[in-house]
């Protein structure tokens, strides 16, 4: 079945009756050895393993963290090349509501910070999860990430309001 299976994905699809022949091979395309999926802290921070094989994390706030701080109107980010411990204030967002430090969720040092925020904080209400990322960080330990909440997790805690 297997080489069966092999010769459908690799016979010619197209071949043109000119005389310079070409020949169109379909691809088969495998998945990486690792699942890369966000994970969430009680704290309304996200984390994401964004280069594994640098330990590279991106950080930022959830959704339902900027959806309850409104508008955002300044963010104070990390300095690059400064080390955190997992629960560390990294940062804070300020917004015309409220003010609320950044944790770290994972330690390690802080390789790269969203510029983009210091001049378009509200960046963060529109792409909080995407575009409006805090910081980049190189992880002391990867295995740290995996303690945290899945998707589903987090909306349930959410949802049940013990936070």
């Amino acid at each position: 079945m297997a080489s069966l299976l092999r010769s459908m994905l690799t016979r010619p699809v197209f071949k043109p009756t000119c005389a310079a022949r070409a020949v169109v091979y379909r691809r088969n395309f495998t998945a990486g050895n690792y699942f890369l999926s966000k994970k969430y802290t009680e704290d309304h921070e996200w984390v994401l393993l964004s280069d594994p094989s640098k330990n590279i994390a991106t950080i930022g706030i959830t959704e339902y963290a900027q959806n309850a701080l409104g508008e955002v109107v300044f963010v104070d980010l990390p300095e690059a090349e400064t080390e955190f411990e997992t629960g560390d204030v990294i940062g804070a967002v300020e917004s015309v509501k409220s003010a609320s430090d950044i944790l770290s969720p994972v330690s390690g040092k802080v390789v790269e910070s969203n510029q983009e925020l210091s001049g378009t904080p509200k960046l963060i209400n529109k792409s909080a999860e995407d575009d409006g990322w805090i910081c980049k960080m190189e992880v002391n330990d990867p295995t740290q990430i995996e303690t945290l909440m899945s998707k589903d997790a987090y909306d349930a805690y959410v949802k049940g309001g013990d936070h």
